[in-house]
């Protein structure tokens, strides 16, 4: 066993764990933050994606021993005021989730891409989501949600 110390959506942890414990098992079994989906476990399919110190990361390819020292947010650190933000009412407003596995994932990339301060363009957000499966809504909702955001901000 090795213990970490991270913060988690704003709260610190230490916790000691195997050093071949995904930080995807980790957020989910350890911390119970079970919105972060675990989907391909080969980071192809997006649904893992959390921040790590501010960056689009795929929790399942990163060991927690390797979150040592970092930050990490998860979806559910996204609405920290109990409200939810611009990007998640827009996917609300625009029906750009159905069953809902991959939208945790793609919520993380979206905001990571936005997150920049550059103009995002359809084209922009058309490449992010050749990283995320989504096997519902046929991603033109999610594109239009994106594209509404980033106009806005």
């Amino acid at each position: 066993m090795v213990t970490i110390e991270l913060t988690v959506n704003g709260r610190r942890y230490r916790e000691a764990v195997e050093p071949r414990l995904l930080l995807s098992d980790f957020l989910r079994h350890t911390l119970g933050l079970t919105g972060t989906h675990v989907g391909c476990e080969h980071g192809v399919c997006g649904a893992c994606t959390v921040h790590v110190d501010g960056r689009a990361t795929r929790s399942c390819l990163v060991f927690a021993v390797q979150a040592d020292g970092h930050r990490v947010q998860t979806v559910e650190g996204l609405a920290g005021t109990g409200e939810l933000t611009d990007l998640q009412q827009a996917f609300r407003r625009h029906g750009a989730l159905q069953c809902g596995f991959c939208t945790p994932g793609v919520l993380m990339a979206a905001e990571d891409l936005l997150s920049h301060g550059r103009d995002v363009t359809r084209r922009d957000i058309e490449r992010l989501l050749a990283g995320q499966v989504c096997r519902c809504t046929g991603y033109e909702p999610i594109v239009d949600a994106i594209a509404e955001v980033a106009a806005k901000r």
